[in-house]
């Protein structure tokens, strides 16, 4: 198998039809929402985007689980003069099939920021970290995860550039955030890692 620094393969139950995106270079893509269980019963609803070639091919109106393979992609865009960094997953397969909920990340690349390290009000560790993982055409994904426990330590201590491989899940966040028209509950994107190794230190 090619090996690849950044792919993702998840199975969950279509929210909704998928609805037209935008165009680029001649092609159409579509944006769908994809519903896939924890084990704890919480739900993550992930943004996913694909080529029409790609839905063509899929039949969706059986109410089946999809399953869909791709990579975990970053887009930076402006909303009234601020900067919003927004995070999908890019289909390259999609397939019509049940079977049990699938959530799996895999990405490698430098941190692009020093790592932020912290304790959860109940005392769990916790590490935030950026990670620019390199796309085709010298262009990369940013893309945030979050870690726990001794990873979260392992990682805190590394700096910027330093290459890190995460093994976890994409999950969805939601949050109040307050704007100068009252709170607005707003959804996030990260990757919560179960695994990380550190493949390169920057000396």
């Amino acid at each position: 198998m090619e090996h690849t620094t950044n792919r993702i393969t998840l199975r969950g139950t279509l929210q909704n039809l998928p609805e037209f995106s935008h165009e680029n270079h001649g092609k159409r893509f579509y944006r769908f929402m994809l519903d896939v269980p924890r084990l704890s019963g919480t739900v993550d609803t992930l943004p996913v985007i694909a080529e029409d070639r790609i839905l063509d091919s899929v039949d969706l109106s059986g109410g089946q689980m999809l399953t869909v393979n791709g990579q975990i992609r970053s887009h930076n865009s402006k909303t009234d003069g601020v900067r919003h960094l927004m995070i999908f997953v890019f289909a390259v397969t999609i397939t019509a099939e049940d079977g049990e909920p699938i959530n799996e990340v895999y990405l490698e690349g430098p941190l692009c920021r020093k790592p932020t390290y912290r304790l959860t009000p109940l005392g769990r560790e916790i590490c935030d970290a950026m990670l620019a993982v390199p796309r085709a055409f010298r262009r990369a994904d940013y893309l945030p995860c979050i870690l726990w426990g001794r990873v979260a330590q392992q990682v805190s201590a590394c700096n910027t550039s330093d290459v890190i491989a995460i093994e976890g899940r994409l999950q969805s966040r939601t949050y109040t955030k307050l704007t100068e028209v009252g709170p607005q509950e707003r959804t996030a994107y990260e990757i919560s890692a179960l695994k990380a190794l550190i493949l390169e230190e920057d000396l």
